[in-house]
């Protein structure tokens, strides 16, 4: 929407869900990561400030921002996809709810959710279920911890979208 000559953008922002702030984000300053035009309906993107990888999303339900890693093994999020308020990690068919920070497909090699529920390796329907193996590399999976994800306090000024990074 345009007012005299100035451009007034009007974008949801999702609240973060309880208890999944980022660490070290507290009476932090933002800073400004995008353009509101460079994150559209429907996209993510990677920003990065210094080690620390953010993943912005712009789903339906408004703009977040949160770790750019997969709780499961640490991949790329942004590589992956979103299907309205679901992020698919690339590597191992992991989905995750943005929304509430959740696991909505368990990684299909299996461990342990953020409660200490253990997951077999997932097998697809029409294949026969797979032995477990037991050498070094099955017992590190099965002790892997996927975690939910963590947010990063977000809010767009003018037409910037700022983020608060913990320091």
């Amino acid at each position: 929407m345009v007012v005299g000559n100035i451009r007034v953008v009007s974008l949801e922002l999702m609240p973060i869900p309880g208890g999944l702030e980022a660490p070290g984000t507290d009476h932090l300053d933002y800073e400004p990561v995008a353009s509101v035009d460079d994150l559209p309906l429907g996209a993510m993107r990677r920003v990065t400030r210094g080690d620390i990888d953010l993943l912005l999303v712009h789903s339906e339900q408004g703009l977040c921002a949160t770790d750019d890693r997969c709780p499961h093994m640490a991949a790329p999020l942004s590589v992956g996809t979103l299907d309205g308020c679901e992020v698919a990690c690339p590597l191992h068919r992991g989905r995750f709810d943005v929304r509430t920070g959740e696991v909505i497909q368990f990684p299909t090699t299996g461990g342990l959710d953020a409660n200490g529920e253990y997951h077999a390796p997932w097998t697809p329907s029409e294949t026969p279920i797979r032995e477990q193996p037991s050498d070094t590399k099955a017992r590190a999976r099965a002790a892997t911890r996927v975690r939910r994800l963590r947010y990063y306090p977000v809010r767009v000024n003018g037409d910037q979208i700022e983020v608060v990074f913990p320091r």
